[in-house]
């Protein structure tokens, strides 16, 4: 029977001081962003508006030039979206059969992509950059597709890999004496069964993508195809002191990519208890 002790509470009492010190930034945020200019200048940082107004929200997101919020923030979906849906497709396959081959080659392979995760991107951003450049990939949305699926395959190789070294073999061998053949088997019956590790990749990687500044600043700086957080690098050089606006900015590219949190935690969470940590 449960009993209710000092310990308990104490517990209790310090979740809910963790979770009130991870809010007050959201706090600030918030109500920083609600604040009219002429507010912003007389009150503090931590007191809340007298007259909330989303002005703020629509003057950001109706703005143009280089500090084009919604141009932006398509540009960053189309990117985050297809560099997802490149990893999972072939991230998935090259660790099926680095997960299920007996050569020698499979265990130095995957060895060297747990190497290429250890080391950082901005040692071959030189000559990425030269050799998109000659190939027409800078200044172009799919340019940035295939620059985030080629350097975030060692990071969805290695968790993919790691599910499906724990995956028994009996499915496929039951699907095969069925007459499937290698390609159905995989994509009928071992893929479905990834959708744990495939909602992991799929929140790890997209939050990798959506938050990038220093790639997408590279490639797609001063290009008709920036993503939000280079339109947002912008508009704060422009409005230095508008912290009311900035703010606003903060919270727009935080809506859909908290939208896509919600609705893949539960694999997410699935992901981790079934070992990916």
């Amino acid at each position: 029977m449960f009993r209710y002790t000092k310990a308990t509470a104490l517990r209790e009492v310090l979740v809910w001081a963790v979770a009130l010190l991870t809010l007050l930034p959201f706090y600030f945020l918030v109500i920083n962003a609600l604040k009219p200019d002429e507010e912003l200048l007389t009150t503090g940082s931590s007191t809340p508006p007298s007259r909330p107004t989303i002005e703020n929200f629509t003057e950001v997101l109706t703005a143009g030039g280089d500090s084009n919020i919604l141009l932006g923030l398509f540009h960053s979906v189309v990117i985050t979206v297809g560099s997802i849906v490149g990893l999972v497709a072939f991230g998935s396959l090259a660790a099926y059969v680095l997960a299920r081959t007996t050569a020698r080659w499979g265990s130095v392979a995957f060895y060297l992509f747990l190497v290429a995760i250890v080391l950082p991107t901005q040692l071959g951003l030189i000559p990425l950059y030269i050799g998109a450049r000659q190939i027409g990939l800078v200044g172009s949305v799919w340019g940035m597709v295939v620059l985030y699926v080629g350097t975030l395959m060692p990071l969805a190789v290695f968790l993919y890999a790691g599910f499906f070294r724990n995956l028994p073999r009996d499915y496929e061998e039951a699907a095969a004496l069925d007459g499937a053949s290698p390609a159905r088997v995989f994509f009928r019956v071992v893929l479905p069964l990834m959708a744990p590790a495939t909602g992991t990749v799929a929140i790890l990687t997209g939050l990798i993508v959506w938050n990038d500044f220093f790639s997408a600043l590279i490639f797609l700086g001063g290009s008709d195809s920036q993503t939000l957080t280079v339109s947002m690098y912008y508009y704060v050089g422009s409005l230095v002191s508008a912290w009311n606006k900035i703010f606003a900015i903060v919270i727009i590219s935080m809506v859909p990519i908290l939208a896509f949190y919600l609705f893949a935690q539960k694999r997410f969470i699935q992901g981790f208890a079934g070992g990916i940590k």
